[in-house]
């Protein structure tokens, strides 16, 4: 069956399936730099090249299937929710994927490796906006019980709880920010002006990722209380 007839038949029971599969596919994308980022701190480019070749696979998968939601939405009165925001969702979920994508590219392409008093701290940063993101997937896994429950209040509670504990995450990640750079900023003397800048780019794309993940919650948030 092809990518576009099996997208099609999911329409024919809800545009959330889709949804939920998509995102699937962009957590698996921005899982991927967890081992990315280890291996740069290896300095084991051969494994880097891998991961960035997986991750690159993965958000273009995201993106065809971005592109296949669109095209088979329909124009219907009978859509659970305004199609502009599931079309407006879906392009804030693929966001994400592409942010990943745009990380692992930097890295790879400059051979960045990460000074050892930023190891540590850059792991813990990413692995907390992984989990920005693996908690954005929870929220819209959670779209067939509100809808088979018709927007209840449990369960709109509940998807409210989910995109709290979102938020707290993403918070989280601002704090390590600020902590990594100023980490940065006391070793800027002894690295390389380049590759100080460059480090500090991405610092400020991981928090992006995170960022873009929160705006999925966000999302979500304005469609349940719409």
């Amino acid at each position: 069956m092809s990518l576009g007839s099996s997208i099609a038949g999911l329409f024919g029971r809800s545009p959330i399936k889709p949804l939920q599969k998509h995102y699937d596919i962009v957590q698996q994308c921005v899982a991927k730099l967890s081992d990315f980022f280890q291996a740069a701190i290896d300095n084991d480019w051969d494994q880097g090249a891998q991961l960035q070749a997986e991750i690159a696979k993965l958000e273009n998968l995201a993106d065809t299937l971005k592109k296949q939601f669109r095209l088979n939405l329909p124009n219907s009165l009978f859509l659970p929710m305004p199609r502009t925001d599931l079309l407006e969702l879906i392009s804030t979920q693929d966001r994400v994927a592409n942010k990943a994508k745009d990380i692992a590219g930097l890295m790879l392409g400059r051979r960045m490796t990460l000074p050892p008093e930023l190891a540590d701290l850059m792991n813990a940063y990413v692995a907390r906006a992984i989990d920005t993101s693996a908690q954005a997937l929870k929220a819209i896994n959670e779209l067939d019980e509100l809808l088979e429950t018709g927007f209840g209040n449990p369960e709109i509670r509940m998807m409210e709880e989910l995109i709290e504990v979102l938020d707290d995450i993403e918070r989280e990640t601002d704090r390590q920010q600020v902590q990594i750079r100023a980490v940065l900023f006391r070793l800027e003397r002894e690295l390389p002006p380049v590759d100080v800048m460059f480090l500090y780019k991405i610092i400020d794309w991981v928090g992006e990722l995170a960022d873009r993940a929160q705006k999925v919650g966000g999302q979500l948030h304005r469609i349940v209380a719409s």
